[in-house]
């Protein structure tokens, strides 16, 4: 018990020294996610007001800067305190016998690099895709994830508006998939992360982008409004739920974009009983007293 308290502690301290390290540049600059982060929002928000979709929305749009906090709480200091729990879940995998090759399919290690980042990002983005699904269609996760969702402004840093808890799911499904690659994360896996970010910062942004051709591969920003739409097909949880590819909505037959006017209603029904405050919104899915739609 004591050797997982310790781990516990040393893996917070690890991360909180590795993202002191990036903000004072001390770190390879291919591995620095926060000035990194800060460089793609500054990017896609310059592109957002050169070519605005929705001219009537401004450059400080509605609740910017409840998600420019978002952005780094959910990917610095959530991630500083989530670090510990996952070490300790590590050491306990590694007590059960559990490697991280236990589940291995594929081993991508003898690959070319090209390859072995083409698997890791299509595996990790299928497995976004698939979890992004339960989010919507169980009750339980959905409280949650309505955090994403009372975006009414669409912009790049609503991309990483959502709740902790969304953390708890996502991150060990990813871990899953990386196990079914034998455990194996490419050594430059900066690349899919940094492409991740950018896309999904495109996706939200307020950008008119759909890729041409593409579209039917690349998420984008046409595509994704859509799943932000207050009003859904009738008997449907949701659409296009993918996450950097559109691949997945369009195999599965999720995808849907009726019209790219950018003019969508955006939200949820029950909407107004979302707390607009941070800290109120990290509650409301442990609220007891809260309704189940």
């Amino acid at each position: 018990m004591i050797a997982y308290f310790e781990a516990f502690l040393n893996a917070i301290k690890g991360t909180m020294q590795w993202t002191w390290k990036s903000i004072l540049f001390e770190v390879p600059w291919y591995t620095n996610y926060f000035w990194g982060l800060i460089a793609i929002s500054l990017v896609v928000w310059l592109l957002e007001i050169i070519f605005p979709w929705r001219k009537q929305q401004g450059i400080f749009r509605k609740d910017f800067w409840l998600d420019a906090f978002y952005m780094f709480f959910n990917f610095f200091l959530f991630a500083i305190v989530i670090s510990g729990f996952y070490k300790v879940l590590q050491l306990l995998f590694e007590d059960l016998g559990i490697a991280a090759n236990s589940l291995a399919l594929i081993n991508t290690s003898v690959w070319p690099i090209w390859g072995q980042l083409l698997v890791f990002f299509i595996i990790l983005d299928f497995v976004q895709w698939f979890t992004h699904i339960l989010l919507h269609k169980y009750p339980v996760l959905w409280q949650f994830h309505k955090v994403h969702h009372s975006v009414k402004e669409m912009g790049f840093a609503a991309h990483l508006r959502y709740h902790w808890m969304e953390n708890i799911l996502y991150k060990p499904l990813k871990t899953f998939g990386v196990m079914i690659l034998g455990g194996f994360e490419p050594e430059q896996a900066y690349i899919v992360h940094f492409l991740a970010i950018a896309i999904g910062h495109l996706n939200h942004s307020n950008i008119k982008l759909t890729w041409g051709p593409l579209k039917y591969v690349l998420n984008n920003p046409v595509m994704h409004l859509y799943h932000h739409a207050y009003e859904l097909p009738k008997g449907s949880y949701g659409v296009n739920f993918g996450i950097s590819l559109s691949l997945w909505d369009y195999l599965f037959k999720t995808h849907y974009v009726p019209e790219d006017s950018g003019t969508v209603e955006l939200g949820f029904a029950g909407e107004e009983s979302l707390p607009k405050d941070f800290w109120g919104q990290l509650r409301y899915g442990f609220r007891s007293d809260r309704k189940l739609e």
